[in-house]
């Protein structure tokens, strides 16, 4: 059965990567919660997208340069006014730390996607500490992790041999089953792009069905790339995919 996951949690009703998103995709039952992180100054995850908290809060500045106090004093609900369900106490959901988000997510038991943004390189050991900082977590929850940035998951892989790691690909790429071996990686998510695609070097590769596929939101691309018996889907509307996943099955 293809997995449905929450991409930044239920983003085309909620505010991305806030807990109200996160708690409105597990309130549907979905398998997987897709969320990104970023460094502070002080050295604390929190779950954001970007490396500057322009676009996503009603404040200016890069993460890295930040402290976790002054983040936190940010709106990360305010720039979003275009939703159909927003209103005023939106304006109080604050960005959330990586360990917040991931304990509300622990009573689910559910997997837990992290992706690792290119800029993350920029700071040293960063693998090690996010590794660190997910342990407490990792009895309760599945977690993965995914970058389009190789070196990332390579650093990851010689910190920890048996963590699960994924590498985003936007474009199909010929022998795929080369870079995983290579590179030691576990396995692809792929642009729907490719998934949809005929004849792609996924599909002859046949490991089209061990990749998980971003992001879907249309019904009947979903329709068509469930019945391809993905892995996985990311979604920014779950409710729909689940019941399309529900129908589907009948």
């Amino acid at each position: 059965m293809t997995a449905i996951y929450g991409h930044r949690g239920a983003m085309g009703i909620y505010p991305e990567n806030t807990l109200p998103s996160f708690k409105e995709a597990l309130a549907n039952g979905v398998e997987g919660i897709e969320l990104d992180v970023q460094l502070t100054k002080d050295n604390e995850f929190v779950v954001l997208h970007d490396p500057t908290v322009d676009r996503t809060t009603n404040g200016t500045g890069i993460v890295s340069e930040m402290s976790l106090e002054e983040i936190k004093r940010l709106s990360a609900g305010e720039p979003f006014t275009h939703l159909k369900d927003y209103n005023e106490n939106w304006m109080n959901i604050s960005i959330p730390t990586l360990e917040e988000a991931l304990m509300m997510m622990v009573p689910y038991q559910i997997e837990v996607n992290i992706e690792l943004k290119p800029n993350l390189s920029e700071k040293k050991g960063v693998e090690k500490a996010l590794l660190d900082a997910v342990q407490p977590f990792t009895e309760d929850l599945t977690i993965n992790y995914s970058s389009f940035h190789l070196p990332l998951l390579k650093r990851m892989r010689e910190v920890d041999e048996k963590v699960e790691l994924a590498w985003l690909v936007k474009h199909d790429v010929p022998y795929p089953i080369d870079y995983l071996k290579t590179y030691h990686i576990d396995l692809f998510h792929i642009s729907k792009k490719i998934a949809l695609a005929e004849h792609s070097s996924f599909e002859k590769a046949r490991i089209l069905q061990q990749s998980r596929v971003w992001t879907v939101n249309d019904e009947e691309e979903m329709k068509t790339i469930i019945q391809k018996g993905v892995k996985a889907i990311m979604t920014d509307f779950p409710k729909v995919a689940l019941d399309l996943r529900k129908q589907l099955a009948l």
